[in-house]
């Protein structure tokens, strides 16, 4: 079989799946603005745009504009590859920045599978949660909103399947989308990411970590309110002045991966660092910035108590990595985390909006250590018996594809198979 992957930055959710099905014998061909990297057995090639946006574009339809341009890009390599002799029988797509719009026209006769991540609404999910930050024009953002889903729209149209990581990620798709959709997480390799009693961190090159020590953690890919970053750094005061051993682990970049910039300028990391500053002992606090993949996993692996927090969105890998590392995760009583989180069970939730409560369950689990760790257990029970990759979520994902190979799924109609993992 051949399979065609797009991704703006390959090999995002298909880092597992394009090199499994290459070591099966199949071949594989991956197409993306800016891959990130080579896998075995796997033909990857960039493409470039070949423009930018429009001056004076309506600003509702710059964001289409920008996707179109994105999927015009895809076409146009797509179409090389076809001249060179490449048919795939099976295109994968994240249509998230528009590389999907196109890619029917391409192939007509390949089955389109579209990785589903999220459909924006106006209102009752991410868009106007937290009331700290209120658009300026309530309605007409809201008409930018649903612009913002034209492209998905037409992408997953075109789509002949769709496969989603979380039930309520599926949640968000318009009925007509969930009738042509999978759910199954991306996958974490649990037997790599495991707990580590010995495991140890340097920071700064100086401060030696391990998992004896009393270590807070925070993980964003970008440091922003979508991710609950406003809501931990007002906690930490309480947290500090309670628990004056503990050091505080905060990883994550000063861009914005969601939402919108200050309009004051800055970071969002500055902004709130700045407004709590005079209450920390700033030596106990250690902004790593973004940081190697292993470095990480070593992070949680020393983690006393872990801070997930987030909007309802796309839930982030990182949660369920810390999860699988025995991390105990305290997490923010949104949709997103509840699909996972148990209180009490295998974690503990917080009100998103209660700096205080969170910092009372952060010192409780900081001064108890012991007494938690039943609940890192079953964290860790909860990943390996619902989302690990190679006993559950990477074989479901193989069998999905091959489903839709052979006819017995498709855009006519066959039922969806919402519980694969």
């Amino acid at each position: 079989m051949r399979h065609l992957f797009v991704h703006q930055n390959f090999p995002g959710q298909y880092k597992n799946l394009a090199p499994a099905l290459s070591a099966r014998g199949d071949q594989v061909v991956a197409l993306g603005i800016t891959p990130r990297s080579s896998l075995p057995g796997v033909q990857t090639l960039a493409y470039k745009l070949e423009r930018g946006n429009s001056k004076d574009i309506h600003p509702w339809v710059s964001d289409v504009e920008t996707k179109v341009i994105r999927g015009e890009a895809c076409f146009k390599a797509a179409m090389a590859l076809k001249a060179k002799g490449f048919e795939p029988d099976i295109i994968h797509v994240h249509p998230g920045w528009g590389e999907g719009l196109f890619l029917r026209e391409a192939f007509p006769k390949a089955k389109i599978l579209a990785f589903f991540e999220y459909y924006y609404h106006p209102d009752g999910a991410d868009v106007g949660f937290d009331a700290e930050f209120p658009r300026d024009n309530p309605a007409a953002g809201a008409c930018k909103v649903v612009m913002k889903n034209a492209a998905h729209i037409l992408s997953l149209n075109a789509a002949d399947w769709a496969v989603c990581p979380t039930h309520w990620q599926a949640s968000s798709a318009p009925s007509w989308v969930r009738d042509k959709m999978s759910v199954i997480f991306d996958g974490v390799d649990t037997a790599d990411l495991r707990p580590d009693p010995s495991a140890w961190l340097k920071i700064n090159d100086s401060l030696r970590l391990t998992a004896d020590d009393e270590v807070l953690t925070f993980i964003n890919r970008n440091l922003e309110p979508y991710r609950g970053y406003h809501v931990f750094m007002r906690a930490l005061p309480a947290i500090m002045k309670a628990r004056p051993k503990a050091r505080i682990l905060i990883v994550g970049g000063n861009e914005v991966s969601y939402g919108a910039a200050p309009k004051q300028g800055g970071s969002w990391r500055q902004i709130f660092l700045d407004e709590v500053k005079g209450q920390l002992d700033l030596s106990r606090v250690h902004f790593t910035g973004r940081v190697p993949y292993n470095v990480l996993n070593q992070i949680l692996r020393v983690s006393t108590a872990h801070v997930y927090l987030t909007y309802p969105f796309v839930l982030s890998w990182s949660m369920m990595e810390a999860m699988s590392l025995g991390a105990l995760v305290i997490g923010s009583d949104t949709q997103p985390v509840r699909e996972v989180i148990k209180d009490g069970v295998n974690g503990l939730l917080v009100d998103f909006f209660s700096p205080h409560e969170l910092a009372e369950k952060v010192i409780e689990a900081l001064a108890n250590r012991a007494h938690f760790a039943p609940l890192r257990k079953a964290a860790r029970d909860t990943i390996i018996q619902r989302y690990d990759l190679k006993s559950t979520c990477l074989p479901a994902q193989i069998s999905l594809v091959d489903a839709l190979a052979s006819g017995v799924l498709g855009s006519q109609g066959h039922p969806s198979s919402p519980n694969l993992y």
